[in-house]
């Protein structure tokens, strides 16, 4: 059985109802827990547990420490290009915007590798708007081995792919896909995606259990964060990584945090409001209780106050210096952006914040030889 099949079999208005139910008597049974099950999850996400928000995020740095250390790994994206055959209506690179669109040639890559060496980085994430014809495996063959001779680990969010696609991204040096499922709600996803592929809900459900057919190192999963219910959205995810985790137990599940940032022709009146910054602290250290070991993401579209206080509470992975535009980091164009990041510090004005807040950094944390 597939992954995809028993998130099918979960009914989204009955989550719904039953974190809407949980009580303080339900929280505090979920922080006493000693293997905390969803059903804990859904208490420590509800409005109920909103003010046992100190008390979670004390757990979660415990949790934390105890599987990851004092630290905190860094990675930057790599805008490989704009070009995208869907139509999403809170994406920046969707096909009917009037923007400039741009695909990076082999020597513009290494341009951006050169750039992003500079800064100390050795873990790129690379991002593509989903254009399979023209951004897709052809070019992706020109440009992995390209970067991999540049970074010890690579992670790309692209459009979903075969098995058999993701199997040849591994051998060209690919360790780790992200695909976020954006919203779990089925009917609200066709609000969002209206034309071209990526409105194919189950194809795109389906993706991580491709992604583990293959055996990359790592799965990223997630939802944007106001298309639905946060909260309900949520409790999907953690439902997707723990059923991932015990079927394809040999690779890693990452899980961020995405909240929908204002972008280029945004207009849509079925967004709907994200989470606080509380209550997205809340959502963290829910997600850490449940599963302390997951890899936690926080990027730059947070705002440098919210990470300095949050990422010490269980954050294990974050962006830096990112620039959401092809060419970005050697030859920025601001017409060229997906969405507005918020937290625009330099990597080595990050890492002298992770030093203050007692952590240590981590530029490297996979090399070749162990594999």
């Amino acid at each position: 059985m597939r992954v995809a099949d028993y998130l099918t079999h979960l009914d989204w208005d009955d989550i719904s109802m039953q974190i809407a139910a949980k009580n303080a008597v339900d929280v505090r049974c979920a922080l006493s827990a000693t293997q905390p099950t969803l059903d804990d999850f859904l208490a420590l996400v509800s409005p109920a547990a909103e003010p046992f928000i100190e008390t979670m995020a004390q757990q979660s740095v415990q949790l934390t420490r105890a599987r990851f250390g004092n630290t905190i790994s860094f990675f930057i994206p790599l805008y490989l290009s704009n070009l995208c055959a869907n139509e999403c209506t809170y994406c920046g690179f969707t096909m009917s915007n009037r923007i400039k669109r741009k695909t990076l040639s082999p020597d513009e890559v290494a341009s951006e590798a050169v750039a992003i060496k500079k800064m100390g980085i050795n873990s790129v994430l690379v991002v593509t708007g989903e254009h399979e014809k023209k951004v897709g495996m052809a070019y992706f063959r020109q440009v992995i081995p390209l970067l991999k001779s540049f970074f010890d680990y690579l992670t790309m969010e692209v459009q979903p792919l075969s098995t058999l696609d993701y199997a040849e991204l591994k051998q060209l040096g690919v360790d780790a896909i992200l695909v976020y499922q954006e919203t779990y709600h089925a009917r609200r996803y066709g609000l969002f995606h209206q034309r071209g592929n990526k409105t194919d809900f189950d194809y795109r459900l389906d993706t991580a259990d491709r992604i583990g057919q293959a055996q990359l190192d790592k799965i990223g999963l997630g939802a944007l964060l106001g298309l639905s219910d946060w909260r309900t959205d949520s409790a999907f995810v953690a439902a997707h990584a723990l059923a991932i985790q015990k079927k394809y137990w040999r690779s890693r599940v990452s899980i961020a945090f995405p909240r929908i940032q204002p972008c280029t022709g945004q207009n849509d009146p079925n967004i709907t409001r994200g989470p606080s910054e509380k209550q997205l602290v809340q959502l963290i250290c829910a997600h850490r209780i449940l599963n302390p070991q997951a890899e936690l993401t926080l990027s730059t579209r947070e705002s440098a106050h919210f990470r300095n206080n949050v990422i010490p509470l269980g954050i294990t992975h974050i962006s830096a210096a990112s620039q959401t535009q092809p060419g970005g980091y050697s030859n920025a164009e601001e017409n060229l952006k997906q969405f507005e990041t918020d937290d625009s510090r330099s990597v080595a004005a990050m890492a002298t914040q992770i030093h203050r807040s007692g952590l240590d950094t981590v530029f490297t944390d996979w090399l070749p030889g162990f594999s």
